[in-house]
């Protein structure tokens, strides 16, 4: 059977769940890939046409999953390989409540998942070996980020002090180092 987007829709009408699917328990065998992308900008393609149906989007986001390095949607009774062009979602934005170690960072990705930066929920940044340019991300669910969008990430950095060598924000009582300080010089 050819794996397509409308049989994935079906399974996951069939297995209608309160929440996220409980897509980490699902070891279906795999049926190929499926010709969907995402977008670095968080835009869903399928068969090269963009994806214009929000609902449609979240359907499928709640059902992505990763496994060495490779991106899946998955059901009880199969799994499609997918392309992801950087990280699966977008974070639009995100709320700061309190202050310095006290500070808590929740944010929400073009899906409408929302977390808070901590632990559980790290936020890196990677360079650009040639240019320099920072990715930041935050991992959003089980191996999954969201790249923080630039302006978000242009309000991080506002909100940026100084600890042990490294310019960066904290959130739930965890500090997330951004740049060395030293490079600020």
């Amino acid at each position: 059977m050819i794996p397509s987007a409308e049989g994935l829709v079906a399974s996951i009408n069939a297995t209608k769940t309160r929440g996220l699917p409980p897509v980490h328990l699902w070891n279906p065998p795999f049926c190929g890939d499926l010709d969907m992308r995402i977008a670095r900008d968080g835009t869903w393609f399928y068969e090269g046409t963009p994806i214009g149906r929000p609902a449609l989007v979240k359907m499928f986001s709640s059902i992505l999953k990763r496994e060495n390095g490779k991106y899946f949607l998955v059901t009880p009774v199969e799994k499609v390989g997918i392309i992801v062009d950087d990280a699966p979602f977008v974070a639009l934005d995100f709320d700061p409540v309190g202050q310095g170690l006290d500070q808590d960072l929740t944010f929400t990705t073009h899906v409408d998942d929302a977390v808070v930066a901590g632990v559980n929920h790290p936020i890196r940044v990677e360079r650009d070996i040639e240019t320099g340019e920072p990715s930041p991300y935050i991992l959003i669910r089980a191996d999954l980020e969201a790249l923080i969008d630039r302006k978000s990430f242009y309000r991080l950095v506002d909100l940026g002090v100084h600890h042990e060598g490294w310019f960066g924000v904290w959130s739930g009582g965890a500090f997330f180092g951004i740049i060395p300080s030293g490079e600020l010089e």
